[in-house]
């Protein structure tokens, strides 16, 4: 009996600890993304989801139920009862700075989804306000953490492709079920921003853009992007093509690169990686001029370990926390690709007249 009795107290002392152990991680917004971070929390054996929050009662109560969790409709209240060590941001764009600083002023460590913010100013004031705090801050730009996207990095950086000259992306589908406070650009074309300045490591100096509201009234809803990179250690410009809509009835996540020895192709939804050797050799025509030739090339499937990128990025966020170690993204690279999108989106409406 008494035997038992200290088998159960241990049993009760290990499982305290093992709490204790764990960092306390909530969400705040459940719609699209957001039911998904909690769903990934939930699971991660060294977190503890203990709250979700959304000002919309029946889906929070819903995603707070599949997940055994607490729910709350007001976060403030939700920082001070549960006094999470993390929290992901999931709520729309316009409550990102206001949700962001109550979240810093509690040392409360923060994944926001992107983009980081609507405006450079109120994404810069929770930059500084994070530093002032030893808060750690990332922005959700997941596609960073695609495992073909990585593959296809470590190609680059061995030098299978060469120099790279340019890069397109392609990402659109239908318009969202809700419109949120963002345009094309900023909601879904920023992800390709921040992705073509991860892959060439730096930021354009150039940006050019053209689109338009082919159906929506208040926000575009197609665009292509021109982005122009600075010159490469060889002296070759780098140019980026970015295609985003929400006027395609199929989703659509593709990037073409086209290097100096070779092309790629990755189908981000499949995580597909496809790799082309460039076949070129120079030789003198019959009046001695250099001329160009190709040879056939067939593509070859390159092996990608199949993982789902929001959590890989969750588990080294939550690495990070835990360890001490930089963040995989920085808040200020997010900012940077918020500064190109914004600029795309001023290029477009000062061509239409300045309409906002």
């Amino acid at each position: 009996m008494v035997h038992s009795l200290i088998m159960k107290k241990k049993k009760t002392i290990n499982s305290k600890l093992k709490t204790q152990n764990k960092l306390k991680a909530a969400v705040v917004g459940v719609g699209s993304m957001g039911r998904h971070h909690a769903r990934n929390y939930a699971d991660m054996k060294n977190v503890d989801l203990v709250a979700v929050c959304d000002p919309d009662e029946a889906a929070g109560k819903k995603v707070a139920r599949q997940f055994n969790t607490k729910f709350y409709k007001d976060h403030k209240e939700m920082f001070e009862a549960e006094k999470p060590d993390l929290v992901t941001i999931a709520a729309p764009t316009k409550w990102h700075h206001p949700i962001a600083l109550d979240a810093i002023k509690r040392k409360i460590h923060i994944l926001i989804e992107k983009p980081i913010t609507l405006n450079l100013d109120e994404a810069q004031e929770i930059i500084n306000e994070a530093k002032g705090t030893n808060t750690k801050i990332t922005v959700g730009h997941i596609e960073r953490f695609n495992p073909a996207v990585i593959k296809l990095k470590e190609l680059i950086k061995g030098g299978k492709l060469g120099s790279i000259i340019s890069i397109m992306a392609r990402r659109a589908g239908a318009i969202p079920e809700r419109i949120k406070d963002a345009n094309v650009i900023l909601d879904i074309g920023v992800h390709d921003i921040d992705l073509l300045n991860f892959i060439l490591e730096r930021s354009p100096i150039n940006v050019f853009a053209s689109g338009g509201r082919a159906i929506l009234k208040k926000h575009e809803d197609y665009a292509d992007i021109f982005l122009e990179y600075p010159s490469d250690a060889n002296g070759l410009r780098v140019t980026g093509h970015i295609q985003v809509n929400w006027l395609t009835p199929l989703k659509i996540r593709k990037l073409n690169v086209t290097g100096t020895k070779g092309y790629a192709v990755v189908n981000l939804v499949t995580q597909e990686l496809v790799l082309f050797d460039t076949n070129y050799t120079q030789e003198f025509d019959d009046f001695e001029d250099f001329v160009g030739k190709f040879k056939g090339s067939k593509g070859r499937l390159v092996k990608v370990t199949l993982k789902e990128p929001l959590r890989v990025q969750l588990e080294q966020f939550v690495h990070s926390i835990a360890t001490g170690s930089p963040i995989a993204v920085a808040p200020e690279e997010a900012l940077s690709a918020l500064r190109t999108a914004i600029l795309a989106t001023e290029t477009i409406r000062i061509k239409d007249g300045g309409v906002s």
